[in-house]
């Protein structure tokens, strides 16, 4: 398989806003030239038609996005300023909370937990304006897969090619955003859960430091256990790098909903523009077509000024260790309980893992979370002379459909393509995801980590892919 760079300078049709940016969305709204009513009313037609094929939205709010554009509508005739992502529809994954739809996790058991408030971060994007149009498909609690299929709503489709998976677990969000059914979508990322999707898809996604944004991932009252109040966050997706940068903006907040959300600054001061090329993170094996992009966005970065030069992973396997160790350690205690909830078939995703990873004692567990601020400070030092790493998002171009649940040897594959998602992961970097071209037809693409704090630096390294690559999407569903 080989790659071509697919350049496309404008997908936009003038007169259809569903193939519009969020920022042109937002700008045209707010000049008064488009109506919020008639952006949401093509969005909503758009979904009558495409997501049946595809199975992306699992939930939908016609009505109150109706209402919410026509507010949005109503300021803009009185002359008042409205919110940086005015008029701009967005979905959100089925793990968090947007009042009034029920946070399934793609869980019967779950279909009736109406949410009766929005989650920290949809709140910000409703109040920036944003208009939510409904839940997004995942697999089933997150826990069955990197594919979307959950019991309740099936299998969601990648638009691109209906025989690969639009990857996970932020699938059905990367999928109704690659189609057009919405200019944006909020899913979230433990180890490659918005990066993936947006490779697959022809996106761009983003995983923020932990603590940029603020979040709630509870399920019930009780807050999550130490590796997963750490490791996962709440990350956009979007069809263009500059939308990403305008939901970045939004989020980045502190919020006493969330201690952990920190008042960073947006921007830093200048990084030495070094960047730091990982071909094949853990030495498992790369497609062509990975490699191929890989060589398009460093002569991209180059051609932008960058300087691109061979490395290494700072102490790689031993945050990977950190991670599965801290991860399934605290996992296992709950696993038979959750596993009889989701049935034989869905459990063998983690099943695979816990054989290969028993759960450690707790001296071992203690010894990984120390270790847990060793590579964090492995990759500090690291990034201070060389400040952003670019590598693949999956060292696999594409999975079919529940291929990395199939046996385990195939989990074992899936979780060597996925080495530097992890990595990324377990140092709290920030990483951004760009698509550069397709091969065979399919999207390809290639992400860039940063230092911690510095989205700005990643997201400008992305953008300077963005502008050789182009834009890949939206796309009509095969």
């Amino acid at each position: 398989m080989t790659a071509t760079t697919h350049h496309v300078h404008d997908l936009h049709h003038p007169h259809d806003p569903t193939t519009w940016t969020a920022t042109r969305i937002r700008g045209s709204v707010a000049s008064g030239d488009t109506r919020a009513a008639d952006v949401v009313e093509a969005h909503l037609a758009r979904l009558d038609r495409l997501n049946p094929r595809i199975a992306a939205v699992t939930s939908r709010r016609d009505e109150e996005a109706r209402r919410d554009a026509a507010a949005i509508d109503d300021a803009v005739a009185r002359g008042e300023e409205v919110g940086p992502l005015a008029g701009v529809p967005i979905t959100v994954k089925e793990t968090t909370d947007v009042a009034g739809l029920a946070t399934t996790h793609g869980l019967r058991a779950f279909a009736g937990r109406v949410a009766q408030a929005d989650a920290p971060p949809v709140d910000l994007l409703r109040r920036a304006g944003a208009i939510v149009i409904g839940h997004t498909n995942m697999p089933t609690l997150t826990l069955t897969g990197m594919h979307p299929r959950s019991e309740l709503f099936g299998d969601t489709v990648n638009p691109w090619d209906p025989q690969v998976t639009p990857g996970g677990s932020s699938g059905g969000d990367a999928a109704a955003v690659a189609a057009g059914l919405a200019a944006c979508g909020l899913g979230n990322d433990a180890g490659g859960s918005t990066r993936l999707p947006a490779q697959f898809c022809g996106i761009a996604g983003m995983k923020p430091t932990p603590g940029r944004f603020p979040a709630d991932h509870r399920i019930g009252p009780d807050d999550p256990s130490p590796a997963s109040a750490l490791f996962p966050v709440d990350g956009p997706l979007a069809r263009t790098v500059a939308d990403l940068r305008a939901v970045f903006e939004v989020l980045a907040v502190a919020d006493p909903r969330d201690p952990r959300a920190v008042p960073a600054p947006l921007y830093g001061p200048e990084v030495p523009r070094t960047v730091g090329i990982v071909r094949d993170p853990g030495g498992h094996g790369v497609d062509q077509a990975v490699l191929t992009a890989l060589d398009d966005a460093a002569q991209a970065l180059t051609d932008s000024g960058y300087r691109v030069v061979e490395t290494d992973v700072p102490m790689l396997d031993e945050a990977l260790e950190v991670y599965t160790g801290m991860v399934l350690t605290e996992f296992a205690g709950n696993w038979p309980a959750i596993s009889a909830l989701v049935g034989p078939d869905a459990s063998r995703y983690i099943n695979f893992d816990l054989d290969e990873h028993p759960p450690l004692d707790l001296p071992g567990y203690l010894g990984r979370a120390a270790r847990h601020l060793t590579v964090r400070r492995a990759w500090a030092r690291h990034a201070v002379d060389m400040p952003l790493l670019l590598g693949p998002v999956s060292t696999r171009a594409s999975f079919t459909p529940g291929q990395e649940s199939s046996s385990a040897e195939e989990k074992r594959r899936f979780g060597h393509s996925m080495t530097l998602n992890v990595w990324s992961t377990a140092v709290g970097a920030p990483a951004v995801a760009v698509p550069t071209g397709l091969a065979d037809g399919r999207p390809v693409g290639v992400q860039l980590i940063g230092p911690a704090w510095r989205e700005d630096v990643v997201l400008d390294a992305a953008q300077a892919v963005e502008n050789t690559c182009g834009v890949l999407t939206p796309t009509e569903p095969r």
